[in-house]
């Protein structure tokens, strides 16, 4: 699992294609105090700045929507103990009547080896003789590179501040792919993040 939590740093980074889809909802308890309209965002991964980025996206498209909410990362360090009383704290001075925790479930990785294309040059110098040149090839291989094809699922809850406990949950899988030859794109992140903050609004939980 540790391995797991720092790969999802690294997929930050690396992540070059990615689609986004709800698994499975867990509904609104029928006696929750929702909605709600100031939230507190936590990222519980081993990955400082893995919980930050994400966080950031969160806290972005809540916002969007009208919604009050203040990442965990923005009021803490990384030497800050990831603890319940920390976040508790955070809950009373910000007055947040909800908390939104992300974690990571699973992180699945599969490699496919690909052979790369040859390169080759050519220097030709003419020759003593009319018409006839002297050719000399080189190619170049470069080593076999590798296609690799990732499958992250994230758990959401939303706990409420005035009662303490879980009152919605949704489990959420992102299929990324990421090839040797092309630059890396961080977007999945937002999208993830727009994906649960959808998710969130159609089931009631955010103030209008």
């Amino acid at each position: 699992m540790t391995r797991n939590l720092i790969a999802l740093g690294a997929l930050v980074v690396l992540a070059a294609c990615a689609s986004t889809q709800v698994t499975q909802v867990k509904a609104l308890s029928p006696d929750a105090d929702a909605p709600y309209g100031n939230v507190l965002v936590i990222s519980l991964f081993k990955s400082f700045d893995a919980r930050r980025i994400l966080e950031q996206e969160l806290v972005k498209a809540l916002e969007e929507r009208g919604v009050a909410a203040v990442a965990s990362t923005s009021r803490m360090n990384t030497r800050t103990p990831v603890t319940r009383e920390t976040f508790l704290e955070m809950v009373d001075d910000l007055g947040s009547d909800a908390v939104l925790v992300t974690q990571l479930v699973s992180l699945d990785t599969e490699a496919k080896r690909k052979d790369m294309r040859p390169e080759s040059t050519y220097n030709i110098r003419q020759t003593y003789y009319f018409n006839v040149y002297d050719v000399e090839l080189t190619e170049y291989v470069e080593p076999q590179g590798l296609d690799l094809k990732h499958s992250l699922r994230l758990a959401a809850q939303v706990y409420s501040a005035k009662r303490q406990e879980a009152v919605w949950a949704i489990e959420s899988q992102t299929e990324i792919v990421s090839a040797f030859d092309r630059r890396g794109d961080p977007s999945f992140v937002a999208d993830e993040a727009r994906t649960i903050v959808s998710q969130l609004s159609r089931g009631g939980l955010l103030s209008p």
